[in-house]
């Protein structure tokens, strides 16, 4: 009995069995508890007040109407692409390239916003940039694509490589073919005011185009035959190709469509928030983006409120260093450890620690 007892270890783990929606909200609202906690914690050892830190952080992303609006212009890009990435994610097609995708279309969008401009009325004109970022980004996206489909190769390193070689170009351009006059700025000169987006509301109206894109890419995963399509493939491509599915095709389909959201997300970037092109449009929201998908289950409705609580962050964190000089990496610490939170409390919805010395009837096993 006494050496059964060792051989049985500490602590083990044992996947929930139909874990109720009540549970699951009560370990994410404690998750965020602990990570204000905690947070609070690196502002104290850093000299700064917790409460008035993160009083900053909501009045500097949602105090004023210039806030508010700057908070929004945050939240495009963030949602535009979590939605770009999850059709391939649902599909375990690891899309790690939405960078590159973005940029891509924002070159192709660039492209007749520079030399069409003087050429075409403005409503005409944004709608040849829209589509041209769509298909520069899902060409982009399509490559990878095909190589795995054709040749099984590592979606992983070959969509994260692609962004870096389409960033060289960017940068080629701007102290190349592209750089205003007179030369010597390495930067391409600013979009006429027929190439960009109009305002609602104060912002460019890219805040609705990523809120149809929701709707629209909820309907698709989860309506239609391309979505059930999608689903079968994550589940297993075996099973796939037994019920006659054609999966390299699929892939390839589904991700011309993450690329071409993406592209689509390049187009507003240049087109609304920047009015220009430079080699750093994506500005690393391809990769948190990937956070975004992830924490929402790649459910398309929650993407909206977690990319909305990120662009508070992201906001908030600017303000917290102007008006309290919190240093930069303070505010990067602080939205770290509420992701790390976020994260992990999904582990903990799934799983449950099971402790040695607990009954058989608690462990629900013999």
């Amino acid at each position: 009995m006494h050496s059964a007892s060792h051989q049985i270890p500490l602590v083990r783990l044992a996947k929930r069995e139909g874990g109720s929606g009540s549970r699951s909200w009560a370990i994410r609202i404690a998750a965020i508890v602990l990570a204000l906690v905690v947070g609070g914690l690196v502002m104290v050892i850093s000299g700064h007040n917790p409460l008035t830190g993160y009083a900053t952080i909501l009045s500097g992303s949602l105090g004023k109407t210039s806030a508010i609006r700057q908070t929004v212009k945050n939240f495009i890009p963030l949602l535009g692409t979590a939605l770009a990435i999850a059709p391939c994610f649902k599909m375990r097609f690891w899309n790690i390239g939405a960078e590159g995708q973005i940029t891509a279309g924002a070159v192709c969008a660039s492209y007749f916003a520079l030399f069409w401009a003087d050429k075409l009325p403005q409503v005409p004109l944004l709608i040849l940039m829209f589509l041209a970022g769509a298909v520069g980004g899902g060409i982009w996206a399509l490559i990878p694509a095909f190589f795995k489909a054709k040749w099984g190769t590592n979606e992983t390193l070959f969509t994260l490589m692609m962004n870096y070689i389409v960033i060289g170009f960017v940068k080629y351009l701007q102290g190349g073919p592209w750089e205003k006059l007179p030369r010597g700025s390495q930067q391409i000169a600013q979009f006429e005011s027929a190439a960009c987006l109009p305002r609602v509301l104060g912002v460019y109206c890219g805040w609705i185009i990523v809120l149809i894109l929701t709707v629209a890419v909820f309907f698709y995963m989860k309506y239609t035959k391309h979505g059930y399509e999608i689903a079968v493939i994550g589940e297993s491509e075996n099973t796939a190709r037994y019920a006659g599915m054609n999966v390299g095709w699929v892939i390839m389909r589904t991700m011309f469509l993450s690329g071409a959201i993406s592209g689509i997300v390049g187009f507003m970037l240049v087109s609304g928030a920047n009015n220009t092109l430079y080699d750093g449009v994506a500005a690393g929201v391809g990769f948190t983006a990937i956070t975004v998908a992830w924490l929402a289950q790649l459910n398309p409705f929650a993407m909206v409120g977690i990319s909305a609580m990120l662009a508070i962050l992201e906001k908030g964190a600017d303000t917290l260093q102007t008006r309290m000089q919190v240093p930069a990496s303070i505010s990067d610490v602080i939205t770290g450890i509420l992701l790390f939170f976020m994260l992990g409390c999904e582990f903990f919805i799934r799983y449950r620690l099971i402790f040695r010395g607990r009954s058989s009837r608690e462990e629900g096993t013999v």
